[in-house]
């Protein structure tokens, strides 16, 4: 319990999100978010490189 409670305090919002997922038992979601977000990673740098066009080839 100790373990998680440092985790908040030291990563803010993501630990309060890790520390909910702790707390009911909701790991499965972790997968989920961590594929939106690379999702949105690959957006955001596809709007703003050079590589561009070789990233609207995979959508």
């Amino acid at each position: 319990m100790n373990f998680i409670q440092g985790t908040i305090r030291r990563f803010g919002i993501a630990g309060e999100l890790l520390g909910f997922f702790s707390r009911t038992k909701r790991w499965w979601m972790v997968p989920m978010i961590v594929v939106i977000l690379l999702l949105a990673v690959v957006v955001i740098l596809a709007q703003s490189s050079a590589i561009a066009p070789f990233i609207y080839t995979l959508f």
